[in-house]
C-alpha cells in the first residue's frame, strides 16, 4: 500500500496552480511608469517556447516592447508531480533609461478553494524560539516576509495553504529579501495571492537586468501527511544536488573543534589534522567527511575577522593538499569553510578591493563585497576556485554571518529601490554555479548563521549540512528543528551532543558522548562528536550507533516521513517518528524518552499497513519480535527509562 502515491486526482490540480494559458495569461503583474502590465501583452509582441526536459515540461514565453523592455516568463510544469513553477527575467536592451519598474509580482491571482488555512513558521531566528509552526485561518490578510535580507529568518519561505477540497504547497526561491500575502478574495471562493521580491521601485539602464524570485506550486490531495511527503518525493527527485547521480548518501563528520585551544580552526594544522584522522581510523571511526571551519586564514586568532582568504602560511607552509591527501587515500571528503560576503576592517578585501566593498556601517565593523558586481564577482569566482583546487576541496561551505538588506538600502540610488538586492542575488547563485562547473562534482553547503539562507532556490545548488547555529545539545529544542526540516529540506546534518544536566539544559554543556546523544541526532547527516583523544567509552558509543544510524539514514532519505508526536520544545515529553519505505517495504520508528518525563510508558500510533505483517528487530539489543499490520496500527507501547531511546527497524510483507 502505498497511500502517497501520485494520483489523477493530485495531477488535475495543475490547472489550479497558475497553468501557462496564454501570453496575456501569465500571473506576472508589475507597474511600469504609471501604469499597470498583467502578463505579457500582444504589444510586446510575445514569442512562446516550449520543450520537454525529463519529466519537466518548459515554456519561455519572450515579449519586447517598441521602447526595448524585454519581459521573459519562464515556466516549469512537471509531469510526475502536481507541481509548477513561475520565473521572470526584466531587461532593458533598449538605448535609454526605463521608465520606473515598481511592485514587481512574479505571481499574483487567486488559489480557489474554501475554509482556508494558512501553516507557516519563522524559520530560524537564531535562538530556542525558531523552527515554530503557526496554522492561521486565512479570514483576513496575512503578510509574511523575512528580515534583514535573510530568507529563513523570522519568516520560512515554505507555507502550506490548505482548503477543505484540496491543499497546496508553496516554495519562494529567493536569496534575500521576499514578501508574500495572502488575503480572502473578493467573491469568497479563494485566496488572494502573491509573492515577490519585497523592495521593487527602480528603473533599468541600457543592458541591465533583474530577475524575480522563482515560486513553486504543488498542488495534492487528501491529509497534511500526504502534502508533507508528496514534498519529500519531489524534492529528493528533482532538487536535491546528487552524487554520482544518485541522491546523496548518509555523510558522518568527524573533525577537531576546540581541540587544539583557541577559537574555531585557527590553530589547525596539516600536522595535528592529519594525526587526528589516523586516530579516528585506528580506534575505528572512518568518517564521509573531514571538516575544517573557520580560522584557517590570517585572523589573529579570532575567526570572524574575515577578509584574507588565503592561507594561514605559519599553520599551512604547504597548502592543506596533504590532509586533502590523506582524505582521499581513505575515501573521505574534504571540507572548507569560506564566508566570502563578510568583510572585516584591515583586511586584505576591504583594503584592496576598493569600491567592490560596501561599508555596512554596523557596530560590528563588518563590510559586505558587492557580489552584485560582475567585475568583482568574476574576480571572487577565480579567487576562490584557485583556493578549492589548490587544497583539493570537495565540499564548499560557504557561511553569511551577516544581514546585507541595510547596506543594499544603504547604498541605493535615486529610483532604484531593491536593485542592489536583485544583483547581488544574481551574482551569489551566478559565483556558486561558476565553482560547481569549474569544479565537477563540487559539494555546496549553505549556512547563514546556521539556516537563514535555505531558501528552494539555494537548495536547488546545495544542502544544509549546517541548518543552525541553535541548540545542538539541547534535545527538545533539537526534536522541533528536526520536525521542520524533515517536512521541508528533508538533508540536513546534526550533532551528538548532549547539554543535559539532571533534568535541564545548559548551553555548551557538553556531557560525554554517548548512545543517547546518537539517538538526539538522527538525521541523513551526522557529526560524530568524539575527539579523537576521547574515553573509550566514547568511542565504543561511536563504534556501535554507526552502524544503527547508517541504517536509519537511508531509510530517512528513500522512506516517507510520518512524525508521531507534537514536539513541543518540552523535556517533559516523549519524542517520536517514523520513516516508511512503500517500495522497499522496510522502516523503522524510534522513541525517545526525553530527561525530564515523568510518564514511565508511551504509546506509539504508527503508520501501518493493516494487511502486512511487521518483523521488527533492535539493532542495539539484538531483539525481535513479529506483529500483524492491524496489531501495529494499535499502537506499539514501549517503556524505557529516562534519558534514553529505541529504534526498531520493520520489514513488512
Amino acid at each position: 500500500m502505498d497511500v502517497n502515491k501520485i494520483n489523477e486526482k493530485d495531477m488535475a490540480l495543475v490547472e489550479k496552480l497558475f497553468p501557462f494559458a496564454s501570453p496575456e495569461k501569465v500571473p506576472f503583474t508589475f507597474m511600469y511608469g504609471d501604469r499597470r502590465i498583467n502578463g505579457i501583452p500582444e504589444e510586446f509582441a510575445p514569442k512562446v517556447e516550449a520543450a520537454q526536459e525529463g519529466d519537466v515540461k518548459k515554456v519561455t514565453i519572450t515579449g519586447k516592447d517598441s521602447s526595448g523592455l524585454e519581459i521573459k516568463a519562464e515556466y516549469a510544469e512537471y509531469k510526475d508531480f502536481p507541481v509548477t513553477e513561475w520565473m521572470v527575467t526584466i531587461t532593458n536592451c533598449g538605448e535609454k533609461d526605463t521608465p520606473v519598474l515598481s511592485d514587481i509580482k512574479t505571481v499574483q491571482g487567486v488559489l480557489e478553494g474554501s475554509e482556508a488555512v494558512l501553516m507557516h513558521g519563522n524559520g530560524d531566528t537564531c535562538n530556542t524560539e525558531g523552527y515554530e509552526y503557526f496554522y492561521d485561518k486565512v479570514d483576513k490578510e496575512l503578510l509574511l516576509y523575512p528580515e534583514g535580507g535573510n530568507p529563513c529568518k523570522e519568516a520560512l519561505p515554505y507555507m502550506r495553504l490548505m482548503f477543505k477540497e484540496y491543499s497546496v504547497n508553496i516554495a519562494i526561491g529567493w536569496s534575500a529579501q521576499w514578501e508574500a500575502k495572502f488575503t480572502p478574495s473578493e467573491n469568497g471562493n479563494g485566496v488572494e495571492f502573491y509573492a515577490k521580491q519585497q523592495r521593487t521601485n527602480m528603473y533599468l539602464k541600457p543592458g541591465e537586468s533583474i530577475r524575480t524570485p522563482r515560486i513553486t506550486f504543488m498542488g495534492y490531495t487528501g491529509d497534511e501527511s500526504r502534502g508533507r511527503n508528496i514534498w519529500r518525493r519531489w524534492y529528493f527527485k528533482h532538487i536535491i544536488p546528487k552524487e554520482n547521480g544518485k541522491v546523496l548518501p548518509p555523510k558522518m563528520v568527524l573533525h577537531t573543534w576546540g581541540v587544539f585551544g583557541g577559537e574555531e580552526w585557527c590553530n589547525a594544522t596539516e600536522e595535528n589534522q592529519i594525526m587526528a584522522i589516523n586516530a579516528y581510523l585506528e580506534k575505528g571511526l572512518r568518517p564521509d567527511i573531514w571538516w575544517i571551519d573557520a580560522g584557517w586564514y590570517p585572523c589573529g586568532g579570532h575567526w570572524g575577522d574575515t577578509g584574507n582568504w588565503r592561507l594561514n602560511e605559519e599553520n599551512w607552509p604547504n597548502t592543506m593538499m596533504p590532509v586533502a591527501k590523506k582524505c582521499h587515500e581513505n575515501g573521505i571528503q574534504f571540507l572548507l569553510w569560506f564566508e566570502p560576503e563578510r568583510i572585516r576592517m584591515n583586511t586584505d578585501f576591504k583594503n584592496n578591493l576598493g569600491d567592490w566593498v560596501l561599508d555596512a556601517k554596523d557596530r560590528d565593523g563588518n563590510n559586505l563585497l558587492d557580489l552584485g558586481n560582475k567585475e568583482c564577482c568574476d574576480w571572487l569566482i577565480d579567487h576562490i576556485d584557485n583556493i578549492i583546487k589548490t587544497n583539493g576541496v570537495d565540499i564548499y561551505r560557504q557561511d553569511f554571518n551577516f544581514a546585507p538588506l541595510y547596506t543594499w538600502i544603504r547604498y541605493e540610488e535615486k529610483d532604484r529601490l531593491g536593485f542592489k538586492e536583485n544583483q547581488h542575488v544574481q551574482g551569489y547563485w551566478r559565483y556558486w554555479d561558476a565553482l560547481m562547473e569549474r569544479n565537477p562534482g563540487l559539494l555546496m553547503d549553505s549556512c547563514a548563521s546556521g539556516g537563514r539562507r535555505n531558501d528552494l532556490e539555494t537548495m536547488r545548488r546545495s544542502v544544509p549540512f549546517h541548518y543552525t547555529d541553535v541548540g545542538y545539545g539541547n534535545h527538545p529544542v533539537k526534536q522541533k528543528q528536526h520536525r521542520e526540516m524533515f517536512e521541508w529540506i528533508p538533508y540536513f546534518r546534526a550533532h551528538t551532543l548532549s547539554w543535559d544536566v539532571g533534568e535541564q539544559y545548559i548551553d555548551w554543556n557538553n556531557a560525554p558522548v554517548d548512545r543517547f546523544a546518537f539517538h538526539c541526532a538522527m538525521a541523513p547527516a551526522i557529526t560524530a562528536m568524539v575527539q579523537y583523544n576521547d574515553t573509550d567509552e566514547a568511542f565504543e558509543a561511536g563504534r556501535t550507533m554507526e552502524p544503527v544510524w547508517r541504517r536509519a539514514a537511508e531509510l530517512m532519505l528513500s522512506g516517507d516521513y510520518y512524525p508521531l508526536t507534537e514536539c513541543r520544545k518540552s523535556a517533559e515529553d516523549y519524542y517520536a517518528m517514523q520513516f516508511d519505505d512503500p517500495e522497499k517495504k522496510q522502516g523503522f520508528f524510534q522513541v525517545l524518552r526525553n530527561v525530564a518525563c515523568k510518564d514511565e510508558s508511551f504509546t506509539v500510533m504508527p503508520f501501518a499497513d493493516e494487511s502486512e505483517t511487521y518483523e521488527f528487530e533492535n539493532m542495539e539489543t539484538g531483539e525481535k519480535f513479529t506483529l500483524s499490520g492491524k496489531d501495529f496500527a494499535k499502537g506499539y507501547t514501549v517503556s524505557i527509562p529516562k534519558r534514553s531511546g529505541q529504534i526498531w527497524f520493520y520489514k513488512r510483507g
